[in-house]
């Protein structure tokens, strides 16, 4: 087992830094700060990542994935929106019903460019939180019965789709046609200690996995066993992607939320961004094609 340590990539931090994605066409990193509902971008240099990009969406944003059009697909609280370069937005299917205490939360994209979106209780609501896929603009149902659906990714050859229910924690796995979309019935892949959030899988099949609270990235094998480490100096872990020209850097994004005086005191990176070079590839990640 190799016991890395991420060091921190951001000079600012966010109070809910989460969904790090890779953008090959742009050169670009892409996260979002959920609550302030804000879309970044970065440079990445090195070990450190430089912000180029800032555009507030004023309401939760839960991800953002580029689009095969060239413009953003934007999470927003209950539906996709479509923000181009200049500044139009186009609003895109809904996933929230209007009024339901959810909001979207953790979303990527299949590798034939479907995209699927979790839900995340909000405002008060106790779920049940549910999974979507959405093809063009259909929107097929399934999970709904998660209690807060998060981490979402691929194995190499796109016939496994691995899922994260957070306050379950488990990881589930279903078969998954590329072609057609389809999915098989879901079985448990791995029930894990702790909190696990944003999750992203290598070129070998392993599973990356940020946790929340434990200031750690786990690497998993194939047969559930912990191969790799990566300590963060912030607690709440969010979410991590392979970045780079090489896909051979972690980006690990982190949060300020829900810490209180001292733990701020303790860890005060905790909402920066995070890089560590590791020995392992990440998959390209797929353009949204509505």
């Amino acid at each position: 087992m190799t016991a890395y340590h991420a060091r921190r990539a951001t000079t600012e931090t966010f109070e809910l830094a989460e969904g790090p994605v890779w953008d090959a066409v742009n050169d670009l990193v892409l996260w979002v700060d959920i609550l302030s509902g804000t879309v970044l971008s970065g440079r990445l240099d090195g070990a450190g990542i430089t912000v180029t990009g800032s555009r507030s969406f004023g309401e939760p944003v839960g991800a953002v994935l580029p689009a095969a059009d060239g413009r953003l697909a934007v999470v927003a609280r209950e539906r996709i929106l479509f923000a181009a370069e200049g500044g139009a937005v186009e609003a895109g299917p809904v996933v929230v019903p209007t009024g339901a205490r959810s909001r979207t939360n953790d979303a990527a994209v299949d590798p034939a460019g479907r995209l699927l979106v979790g839900t995340h209780p909000f405002d008060g609501g106790d779920g049940p939180e549910v999974l979507v896929q959405l093809d063009g603009d259909r929107v097929r149902v399934l999970d709904d019965d998660l209690l807060l659906s998060n981490g979402l990714c691929w194995s190499p050859d796109g016939g496994t789709l691995y899922s994260v229910d957070t306050l379950a924690a488990t990881v589930w796995a279903r078969d998954y046609d590329v072609v057609s979309g389809a999915t098989g019935p879901r079985r448990v892949h791995l029930e894990v200690d702790g909190m696990p959030d944003g999750m992203c899988a290598d070129t070998d099949g392993n599973l990356w996995i940020a946790f929340w609270g434990r200031g750690e990235v786990r690497r998993y094998d194939a047969t559930g066993a912990v191969i790799d480490t990566v300590a963060v100096d912030a607690p709440h872990t969010s979410s991590v992607a392979f970045a780079g020209p090489g896909l051979h850097t972690l980006v690990v994004t982190t949060a300020r939320a829900d810490l209180d005086a001292d733990a701020l005191a303790a860890a005060p990176a905790s909402g920066a961004l995070f890089t560590a070079e590791v020995a392992a590839q990440g998959l390209p990640q797929p353009r949204y094609r509505r």
